[in-house]
């Protein structure tokens, strides 16, 4: 009788055969606040994200899964972007553990939302530092459209007393010279 394995259990078994023990180990020593780390690439997540396809289902599931690196990083991957809301996205920040989810979670799928400037402004003006980096982040994504918005978010993080100085430099330097002042 052949045993069947749902697509979590399936997911699960292809990051297992694919962990790397060296980039675990030196994710490990760079502060990954992850319990379990397989160390999988992006190019391998990317790959197990297309054979996949989009689910909100699984994709929720993997985000719940807080102590494994690799399940906060493909789920913004499966998560459909036209399913997602707002309050869900917000929700999806205030689970985000380090900068590399943060990372992701802005490139592969909020920046694809129609609410990606409101949501990029917000973030920029909470307290958290891990919610304003991810609001930097955004705001990178999307600086091309929005370069006004994304120069006084830099700005007005430069002027915080624990501004996140070098990302919001960057941002700067990049919304200036696309807004035409730089």
């Amino acid at each position: 009788m052949a045993t069947e394995f749902s697509p979590m259990q399936l997911l699960k078994r292809r990051l297992f055969a694919m962990r790397n023990g060296i980039v675990s180990d030196s994710l490990r020593r760079a502060g990954c606040p992850h319990r379990i780390v397989f160390g999988l690439n992006l190019p391998q997540l990317n790959e197990i994200a297309t054979e996949f396809g989009p689910s909100e289902e699984l994709a929720e599931a993997l985000w719940a899964d807080t102590p494994l690196r690799e399940s906060a990083l493909l789920a913004p991957m499966l998560y459909p972007a036209e399913k997602l809301t707002i309050e869900k996205a917000r929700g999806l920040v205030d689970g985000v553990m380090w900068h590399e989810d943060a990372d992701i979670l802005c490139f592969k799928l909020l920046r694809k939302a129609p609410f990606a400037l409101a949501l990029a402004t917000e973030l920029c003006a909470s307290d958290r530092p891990l919610s304003r980096y991810t609001g930097l982040r955004l705001f990178f994504n999307i600086v091309a459209a929005h370069p006004a918005e994304a120069l006084a978010a830099a700005e007005a993080e430069l002027r915080r007393p624990d501004a996140i100085s070098t990302l919001a430099a960057m941002l700067k330097e990049e919304a200036s010279f696309l807004a035409g002042e730089g």
